[in-house]
């Protein structure tokens, strides 16, 4: 004869679940804040090095590169700035930004204000979790490339 048992019902055991469910949504909630957040923010940077704002035109003076790369960099960052906005794109330009976040970090630490490499490094921690998190979209454009080629 065998015998079926079953555990019994708490209120934490079927709080649990929920309250993972409950993390993760408030979770995805703060990274896409962050997401939107940081495409105004690197977008205005990108924008003011694109137009040749003073102070843009000042910090590459500083470091002693020319306004060529000041409106390359510029534009990398609006582009960016604008694909972090497209739920299909985010992942691909958190990850590009990573690489232009450490660039800048070093930048600051040996040509600027090492105090202020901080601020780059801290982004690159958010987009790798931006990156992270929307990598299902990544998967999903990796697919729909592979079918176009």
């Amino acid at each position: 004869m065998s015998e079926i048992t079953t555990a019994p019902s708490t209120p934490a055991a079927s709080a649990a679940p929920s309250a993972a469910v409950g993390r993760r949504v408030r979770g995805a909630v703060a990274l896409g804040v962050a997401r939107y957040a940081l495409a105004l923010f690197l977008g205005f940077s990108g924008i003011a090095k694109l137009i040749a704002h003073e102070s843009a035109i000042e910090s590459f003076e500083r470091m002693g590169w020319g306004q060529g790369a000041m409106y390359a960099i510029g534009g990398l960052e609006t582009a960016g700035a604008i694909a972090l906005l497209i739920p299909v794109l985010a992942a691909v330009a958190a990850l590009a930004f990573c690489g232009l976040l450490a660039g800048a970090s070093i930048v600051q630490l040996t040509l600027l204000d090492p105090p202020n490499a901080v601020m780059p490094a801290l982004l690159i921690v958010v987009m790798v979790l931006i990156a992270r998190e929307r990598r299902g979209e990544t998967a999903a454009l990796i697919a729909w490339a592979r079918r176009g080629a």
